[in-house]
């Protein structure tokens, strides 16, 4: 049991290395040698009955270990522990004993036992450097060799114990994932074996390793052989440890690694193998990029020793890379960029060769490189007084120019990158003002990149650049074009208004000063005194003395105010070049707001609530813009990221107060922004502000006082505001009221007052919007179909004080255009309101029309008589006889224009025709729900709302008896009466109505107005006012939606119309028209479409956009036959409009999702293209290519390319076979033959003669 133990670290080290259960142990005791082929029996018990005594052993003395019994068993136990994991290495020979040979694989003894080992190990390893320590201090020479031998077994079972520990952790860690997958069991399991951590115990081994490291070692180990050996027993484990990314990640290891090894590298030589140890960990574990730098950077700061930094960065720079490997640039380039961050001032030394990375194929190299510029430039910018140095300043130049240089790299990933670096020097508070100004521009060239990434990338640093704007040491920080413009101008006066001196004065290149003492005759050159020559001042009395002191100090004071002013000049035409730089880039930011990156619209819209708030003129064009976003849907949560965004942007734009304002003022603040969106907007942006604010009306982000405040500006009338104003409250109160109809219900009173009054008579805009916001206070019935629990209706008997003002709106006399709004908004509001809308506007048409006919002093034309005394013999309902205002009177108040009058009663015909049809399909819908509803209940309870509704015949004279007879309670039960009729019976009683009796029934009001609309649109030399000739094609248009008999009679007439009309106007209106009736009567229009196409070609803008748009949803809903006729749209491809440009591309994109339609019209489209004479070349390739891009299924190009290769042999010109050679290359399939035809080119055959 005394005998000591013969230990060799070399022959250990050499043993382990090779096969640690090779390693002899002679000396373990027989119960654990008995285990070798009995691995079962090695139980807990039995190691710990054989482990205790030697712990108590160790505990006493640390010499204990020297017994060989005692040192045999530590490493016998270690043996039955896996000390490197079975992917990472492999071994030559096979252990001749079953225990042995199961521990390469899984650990025999559990973990509790290697923990005590661990601890034992450790525990004794720092008593020992204790007592080494104070052996050293008293300088004990004989004592040396004994601690040697002692701190190299104890180094040696630590490195081994800690090699198992982790060896056993990496495993439990590459299995954690599945077992996580297994849920609550994983846990219960994890609990019997798994629960160790060895994490404390590590923290305690490696702050012994430090104390021990420590010492004195260059007296105890005296050769560096010895050395490095034993401070490589410290430094393999704690590389081991670094491993495992668990480990590295917990802070308290991490630091206690770093110790052991910046301590071994400072004090120990350990260097080198450091260096080494660096760059495979950066080779083959991902995860100690920034480790690493951390570490060079303690090493660096904390123990003064950068040359490792600068050798390893040496060695990085040196380094190459294959093609193939993509883990080890991304590796390096983490760790650069790290290190370039914690340790700027050692990397700027080595940038010379650093920078061999710039032109690495490897683009995250690049990245890297990138980004340690941008560090350096940070770290070169803070520093201050005697530091900055010229060298600095062209180091900074150097570093800036490299960066400007990457905004064209070839690879997108470095373009985002150097962009993502300028946004973070943005930050600095050096500004670089001349360097911003380079960068903005590049920016902005960036907004046209092919990649989402690098544009979105771009107008985040063109927001940061405004937003960190070097432009606030004078007039604050606004940046309006307007502001600084006249601050130039002002400075400029004060320059031209001081005189400067005459050194100061700026000259002209031609405007040289010769002296002119040259130009006098030599003789006369000395002898003539200079009579106004400036005198000796010995020669001048004190009064001159004076005056030229005066005037010096004049003159310098001056030059001192032109210096400054000359600066604030520069200062100023600075801010205005960034100002237009920044302006130029919101217009091209606004068409980003189209892209289909959602996050590159987020950007975007943060673009301009940022510019916004430093007034950049374009701004609010951009915001405008943004309103569109509101309809924006996505598969995924996108969509409702974008209209979230949307809402965010526009509450902190407009619904945010400033924090300092009271409740009342936040209110007021809150309502001129909204009514100020409406100002100057298009119809489109007014849908999409409607959609926005009833959106956020449902999530309440309006309060209610800031409601009231829009009704008192609404409702105001002791003093005049603007007209603006007061439509813009009323227009925000509509969209509101989207959403909550109570708005203007509880207002009813005010908007017959206001807008339905004296004053909305004054202002017809007023009217309309105030039309339009009580058509709000009832959804409109088609809506409520499609929800699932419908909202409930309000409709308003015809003698409700609203109706009635309502038609008063449709007779007011007045020559202005802006009439027509009011007459439309006011008859779809009693459509929407009303119980009976066809009585009440059967009443409008019979006193409009005696108004027309009647008043006119003199006759109208002979066919306007007999329409007149058509009209005159209809019967006269009896409730005509109570009208609001009496007809005759009106004419004498005010004498209209008898033109205008006829134009006015057309477009009510009009409009009262398509709104009837309208009337007549809700209808069916009713019926439809309530014949669903009957059968689903046994006893049905007909809903409040609808109970209202009239769904009576369309014919006059019921509607009359309906109204005098029946009760609105009975009312309900007339559709009720019809449940036992079914739907395909009632759709056919509806289309007989629409088709038969509106426009020929014998009882019909509209009947009359068929002839009329008919005789004025084909006498349009007699009936030659524009204005009626427009209303009166309208009018038709309408009316042939009606029934398809009267659209048959008057198709010729509306498209002669068409064809000759120089009204872009009624050119737009007809082509819509003719929309409509191709899906009315398809059968009509399908041999009719040509008549459409050619509106593509209309010489004026409006009206190709208006049939572009009417041809692609006809199209795409399938309402039309395409017959060749595509190639037309195809040409709208090279419009010079780019909106029709860019609508063409989305129609054929869209088609092409439809079942190969591209394919099927391809050949016609390339025949007529080919063709067409006034189409040039180029224009023709662009087009086809875009083209031949939808054409991506193999088989579909080898089909074509068969068939337009049968056309080469064909070709008649050069032109044709190009066309048809260019084509073919651009077809994804190939062909050896031809291929071959086409490389023999175009042939010219020449016949003889």
């Amino acid at each position: 049991m005394d005998a000591r133990v013969d230990f060799d670290i070399n022959d250990s080290l050499k043993n382990y290395d090779i096969d640690p259960s090779s390693i002899a142990t002679p000396e373990a005791p027989q119960e654990l040698v008995d285990c070798e082929n009995d691995p079962e029996s090695l139980t807990p018990a039995l190691v710990n009955s054989e482990l205790n005594p030697v712990i108590d052993a160790v505990a006493e003395s640390p010499d204990a270990i020297t017994r060989s019994s005692y040192f045999d068993t530590l490493q016998f136990l270690l043996k039955c522990v896996p000390a490197a994991s079975r992917y990472t290495k492999t071994y030559a020979t096979d252990p001749n004993c079953d225990l042995f040979g199961r521990s390469r694989y899984s650990a025999q003894i559990p973990p509790a036992i290697l923990g005590k080992i661990l601890d034992l190990i450790v525990s004794a390893l720092s008593t020992q450097a204790d007592v080494v320590h104070s052996d050293l201090e008293a300088d004990e020479q004989e004592t040396l060799q004994h601690h040697k031998k002692l701190l190299e077994m104890y180094g040696f079972l630590l490195r081994w114990t800690i090699s198992a520990v982790e060896t056993r952790a990496l495993e439990k860690s590459a299995s954690a994932p599945t077992k996580g997958r297994k849920g609550a069991k994983s846990k219960s399991g994890a609990s019997k074996d798994g629960s160790w951590d060895a994490s404390a115990q590590l923290e305690t081994a490696l702050d012994r390793m430090s104390k021990v490291l420590k010492l004195k070692l260059a007296r105890i180990f005296v050769t560096t052989s010895e050395r490095d050996t034993f401070i490589s027993l410290f430094t393999k484990p704690v590389y081991h440890i670094l491993e495992n990314e668990a480990r590295v990640k917990n802070t308290a290891i991490r630091m206690h690694c770093f110790r052991v090894l910046c301590i071994a590298a400072k004090h120990h030589g350990h260097a080198y193998s450091a260096q080494t140890a660096i760059n495979q960990n950066l080779t083959y574990f991902e995860h100690l990029s920034e480790p690493m730098a951390e570490f060079l950077q303690i090493l660096g700061e904390q123990y003064d020793y950068p040359q490792l930094t600068e050798e390893v960065l040496r060695d990085l720079s040196n380094k190459e890379f294959s093609s193939t490997d993509l883990k080890g640039p991304k590796s390096v380039s983490t760790f650069l960029t790290k290190i370039s961050d914690l340790s700027p001032h050692i990397v700027i030394k080595q940038m010379t060769l650093l920078a061999n990375l710039l032109d690495s194929e490897s683009y995250t190299l690049r990245c890297a490189l990138i980004e340690v510029c941008g560090n350096l430039v940070a770290m070169l910018s803070k520093q201050t007084g005697d530091e900055r140095s010229e060298t600095h300043k062209a180091q900074i130049r150097v570093f800036f120019d490299v960066l400007e240089e990457r905004f064209l790299d070839m690879n997108p990933y470095c373009r985002c990158r150097v962009i993502q670096v300028y946004v973070k020097l943005c930050d600095l508070e050096q500004k670089f003002p001349k360097r911003r100004q380079t960068v903005a521009e590049l920016a902005a060239r960036s907004l046209e990149d092919k990649s989402s990434n690098v544009r979105r990338n771009a107008i985040k640093l063109l927001g940061k650049l405004v937003s960190t704007h070097p432009f606030t040491a004078l007039h604050g920080g606004l940046l309006s074009t307007k502001e600084w413009t006249t601050r130039l101008e002002e400075c400029e006066s004060q320059i031209n208004a001081l005189k400067p001196p005459e050194e100061l004065r700026e000259k002209a290149p031609g405007d040289q000063t010769v002296d002119e003492t040259l130009l006098q005759d030599a003789t006369m050159a000395d002898n003539a005194p200079e009579e106004g020559g400036a005198k000796h001042p010995s020669e001048m009395t004190d009064e001159e003395k004076a005056a030229a002191i005066k005037k010096t100090q004049e003159e310098a004071a001056t030059a001192q105010v032109m210096d400054m002013l000359q600066k604030t000049r520069k200062y100023y035409l600075e801010a205005l070049k960034f100002i237009e730089v920044v302006d130029e880039a919101a217009e091209v930011v606004t068409l980003l707001l189209s892209s289909k990156n959602k996050s590159e619209v987020i950007e975007a819209m943060d673009f301009f609530t940022v510019i916004d708030a430093y007034k950049i003129p374009n701004a609010r064009s951009g915001i405008r813009r943004m309103l569109r976003l509101i309809w924006t849907k996505g598969n995924s949560d996108e969509g409702k990221g974008v209209q979230t965004h949307l809402i965010e942007c526009y509450k902190g734009l407009f619904f945010d107060a400033p924090p300092e304002f009271n409740p009342n003022d936040a209110a007021n603040y809150i309502a001129k922004n909204m009514i100020s969106l409406t100002f100057g907007t298009t119809p489109a942006e007014l849908t999409s502000l409607e959609q926005l604010l009833s959106t956020m009306m449902k999530q309440g982000l309006v309060n209610a006082l800031v409601i009231q405040k829009l009704w008192q500006i609404y409702g105001y009338q002791k003093k005049t505001i603007s007209r603006n104003q007061r439509r813009g409250a009323i227009i925000v109160l509509g969209m509101l009221a989207l959403a909550v109809p109570d708005i203007i219900v509880q207002e009813m009173e005010t908007c017959l007052r206001i807008g339905l009054g004296e004053l909305g008579r004054r202002d017809l805009g007023l009217a309309r919007y105030t039309c339009i916001a009580l058509r709000r206070i009832s959804a409109p019935p088609g809506k409520q179909a499609a929800s699932a629990s419908p909202v409930q209706t309000v409709k308003l008997p015809n003698d409700h004080a609203v109706l009635v003002r309502l038609a008063d709106m449709t007779e007011i006399v007045s020559d202005s255009k802006e009439w027509f709004g009011v007459a439309e908004q006011a008859i779809s509001a009693i459509y929407v309101l009303s119980k009976h809308p066809d009585v009440l506007c059967s009443d409008i048409l019979r006193r409009k029309t005696k108004y027309v006919f009647a008043s006119q002093t003199q006759p109208p034309p002979s066919s306007s008589d007999s329409v007149m005394e058509d009209i005159s013999q209809l019967p006269t309902p009896l409730d005509e006889q109570a009208p609001d205002i009496p007809v005759e009177s009106q004419p004498q108040a005010k004498k209209q224009n008898s033109t205008l009058a006829l134009s006015q009663l057309l477009f009510v015909v009009g409009h009262v025709a398509i709104k009837q049809i309208v009337h007549l399909e809700l209808c069916e819908q009713e019926f439809k729900r309530r014949k669903a509803e009957k059968e689903k209940k046994t006893t049905p309870t007909p809903r409040k709302s609808l109970a209202a509704e009239n769904p009576s015949p369309v014919k006059k004279g019921r509607k009359k008896a309906n109204k005098e007879q029946t009760p609105a309670s009975e009312e309900v039960d007339e559709l009720d009466l019809m449940a036992g009729t079914t739907e395909d019976d009632f759709t056919e009683a509806i289309a007989q109505i629409r088709e038969q009796e509106l426009l020929y029934g014998p009882q019909s009001l509209l009947a009359n107005f068929g002839p009329l609309v008919s005789d004025i649109c084909t006498n349009n030399t007699s009936y030659n006012h524009p204005t009626l000739q427009a209303q009166a094609a309208l009018c038709l248009a309408k009316l042939m939606c009606v029934s398809s008999e009267y659209c048959e009679q008057n198709l010729g007439l509306l498209l002669t119309i068409l064809e000759r009309s120089k009204d872009a106007v009624v050119r737009s209106n007809l082509v819509v028209a003719l929309g409509d009736m191709a899906v009315c009567f398809n059968h009509l229009i399908d041999e009719n479409t040509d008549f459409l196409y050619r509106r593509l070609n209309d010489g004026d803008l409006s009206v190709k956009r208006t049939c572009l748009m009417t041809l692609t949803f006809l199209i795409l809903a399938g309402q039309v036959k395409v017959k060749g006729q595509l190639s037309e749209m195809a040409k709208c491809l090279e419009d010079s409009d780019r909106k029709i440009a860019d609508m063409a591309r989305m129609f054929f994109s869209e088609l092409a999702t439809k079942d190969n339609a591209v394919y099927n019209q391809f050949v016609d489209m390339f025949s007529v293209l080919s063709a067409d004479t006034g189409l040039n070349e180029d224009a023709f390739k662009r087009i086809i290519k875009f083209l031949a891009g939808f054409i991506e299924k193999d088989k579909h190009a080898k089909q074509l390319s068969n068939k337009l290769a049968a056309r080469l042999p064909r070709a008649g010109t050069e032109r044709q076979w190009s066309d048809v050679a260019y084509t073919l290359g651009l077809l994804q399939h190939k062909d050896e033959q031809i291929q071959k035809m086409v490389s023999e080119g175009f042939k010219v055959v020449q016949t003889a003669a």
